[in-house]
């Protein structure tokens, strides 16, 4: 008999990266445009202008999906936002109101990441220990190997206050700039220009202290991970695509 061959698993292709140009332009200008210039009553009107918005984060959460196999967060979260922003608009509520969305969203997301501290898989271990990012079976052996499970555990409950303190300072501030931009009666054209503005200025003001907050669990994540494995950091993180799974 011939022996056979043993034949060697191919690695698994690199995952695709993102388009993140495509990705602001469908879920943030797109939508802001829309909503801010088609929504008068010569136009679109509201409701056609809400469907309209809505369209392009529908569809490019859609077409990355495809490409990726991956929920794109950005796509969903521009969804939600628009939703809640021309459905508030079509029931003609002030800026009060929108204030308390943008609050009580926030609000909601940090909470359930508090809740899920206590859950077998927190919030943001599924953030951020992502097979396709770190090595995390050598990650494991090596916490398994010093005992520094609870430590790993207790880590994690420490980067889920950060991340959860993220969400609620952006409920805050979301509160404060649509109090502070949102002053004409609602259902004007003033008021649609004002619901456009406080659409751009959101990422800025909100989206960049959150991430940089995000940032910061991460470091915390990634230098108590270094401490508890004695693993560097090119240890921890991948440098090869993960190996297919068996």
């Amino acid at each position: 008999m011939t022996p056979s061959v043993p034949t060697t698993a191919t690695p698994a292709p690199p995952p695709k990266a993102e388009n993140l140009l495509a990705s602001l332009v469908c879920n943030i200008v797109l939508p802001a445009v829309v909503l801010g210039n088609l929504s008068g009553p010569t136009r679109l009107g509201p409701a056609g202008a809400l469907i309209a918005a809505l369209v392009f984060p529908v569809a490019y959460g859609a077409y990355d999906f495809h490409r990726r196999r991956k929920t794109n967060v950005i796509s969903v979260i521009s969804f939600v936002g628009v939703m809640l922003t021309g459905g508030l608009g079509l029931l003609k509520l002030g800026g009060f109101w929108f204030a308390v969305k943008d609050a009580a969203v926030s609000s909601f997301i940090g909470l359930a990441v508090l809740v899920s501290a206590r859950a077998k898989e927190p919030l943001v271990k599924t953030l951020f220990c992502q097979d396709a990012v770190m090595d995390l079976p050598r990650v494991e052996a090596a916490l398994a190997a010093r005992g520094a499970a609870a430590q790993f555990r207790a880590l994690l409950q420490r980067c889920t206050l950060i991340v959860a303190a993220a969400f609620f300072i952006s409920g805050g501030l979301g509160y404060a700039l649509a109090r502070w931009l949102l002053r004409s009666p609602a259902g004007t054209p003033e008021f649609n220009a004002e619901l456009a503005k406080m659409h751009w200025l959101s990422w800025p003001v909100i989206a960049v202290p959150c991430t940089l907050l995000m940032m910061v669990a991460l470091w915390r994540l990634v230098v108590g991970l270094q401490k508890l494995t004695g693993l560097t950091t090119d240890e921890i993180f991948r440098t090869e695509p993960a190996p297919p799974a068996r």
